[in-house]
């Protein structure tokens, strides 16, 4: 026997919280910062900790513009929600140099030219930190293949790889 009619449904409200407060350390500094739920770590980075040197590229983690460290690994913060990161280690571009001294990839990116436009570089270097932490990159073909998910528009690639390759030679 057919039915008619429309079949009720249970419904129900569920409350989302306007904002969540979250803590993290970033740049070797903690932070305590309120964000809505959907808000990307990359966006709590440049919207929240005024840290712009972390770029926001294609928003879809296909660019690696937004490569940031977190507890030493490398990620695309721009598909990372903050709330993920509570009580994480962030490290932006902002926090490589010490003391006044660049990190030894900020000086190799100087030292071989291994920027144009300067956008993806940040990104390109946060990524080249994390590669080498990584340890598994030893040829050119091998750090080419790991950081295949950093792009560089201008195609400063073989510079980009040089300089990898010096500061894996200094560290």
């Amino acid at each position: 026997m057919a039915r008619s009619g429309t079949a009720k449904r249970a419904t129900r409200t569920i409350t989302m919280p306007d904002k969540i407060p979250i803590r993290l350390t970033v740049n070797g500094n903690r932070m305590e910062l309120t964000v809505a739920p959907w808000t990307t770590l990359l966006d709590a980075l440049r919207d929240h900790l005024d840290l712009t040197g972390t770029k926001k590229g294609c928003d879809h983690g296909q660019c690696g513009a937004c490569t940031v460290l977190v507890d030493g690994r490398r990620i695309n913060s721009c598909l990372t929600l903050a709330v993920m990161k509570e009580g994480a280690e962030i490290v932006t571009i902002e926090g490589l140099a010490h003391n006044g001294e660049l990190h030894p990839l900020q000086q190799a990116f100087i030292d071989h030219d291994a920027f144009q436009c300067g956008y993806c570089t940040s990104g390109q270097i946060c990524s080249a930190a994390g590669l080498i932490a990584e340890g598994k990159a030893k040829t050119a073909d091998e750090i080419r293949e790991l950081m295949s998910g950093n792009i560089c528009r201008c195609g400063a690639y073989p510079n980009i790889v040089a300089a990898i390759q010096q500061a894996m030679e200094r560290s």
